[in-house]
């Protein structure tokens, strides 16, 4: 299941945020199969020009009552003007732990992972899945490994989903990445409400918004 790094949600700029002292969060409950495994938060507060972003994801898969994979990340996140200025992550893969560090001032961003450094050129975004501006980068940051990862965005038209129990209108999106696709849905006002994906096993990982 180690195709859930890529799933990973760091967040970035959401437009529409201008005003000071602005919150918004986004809750999610995790599905494997159908089954639920966990939840997914992310939290976004804008205070004097910089956002705050915290992210944090809780999985556990049974099988025959016993914990067969679980699953933690945390992703603590500074921006200012659309750009990443600061970055600290701490993931438990099931049992492998993975820390990730990075710092920038809009044109350019280092990054430290497994005691090694990189240093990213221009404005960082990462794999903000609720900030519709991500659908229109070229690349993206996974913040658990630490990555600049190319991707391609298809726009599908639109759908009907049940969200929070109502049918609602969302337009779809696939984002492919090097060996994933991620199916993506914006409701009115382009906020995310749901994703899926194929884990390396051939497993449906679906967020729903709660």
């Amino acid at each position: 299941m180690s195709r859930f790094r890529l799933l990973l949600l760091a967040a970035a700029l959401l437009p529409g945020l201008a005003l000071a002292n602005v919150e918004r969060e986004w809750h999610f409950r995790v599905l494997l199969d159908g089954r639920e495994i966990g939840t997914h938060t992310f939290r976004v507060a804008e205070r004097d020009g910089e956002r705050r972003v915290d992210s944090d994801a809780r999985f556990k898969v049974r099988l025959l009552f016993i914990d067969a994979y679980t699953y933690a990340h945390e992703a603590r996140e500074r921006w200012r003007g659309g750009c990443l200025t600061e970055l600290e992550t701490r993931t438990d893969d099931n049992g492998k732990r993975i820390a990730v560090r990075g710092a920038g001032d809009g044109t350019r961003f280092e990054v430290e992972r497994a005691g090694a450094r990189e240093r990213l050129p221009g404005c960082v975004m990462s794999f903000a899945y609720w900030n519709p501006a991500m659908l229109k980068q070229p690349q993206l940051l996974n913040v658990q490994t630490g990555e600049l990862t190319d991707v391609r965005v298809e726009p599908l038209g639109e759908e009907t989903l049940r969200v929070r129990g109502a049918l609602t209108s969302a337009r779809r999106y696939a984002l492919h990445a090097p060996k994933v696709r991620i199916d993506l849905w914006y409701a009115a006002g382009e906020s995310w409400v749901q994703l899926e994906s194929r884990t390396e096993s051939g497993r449906m990982l679906r967020y729903e918004i709660q």
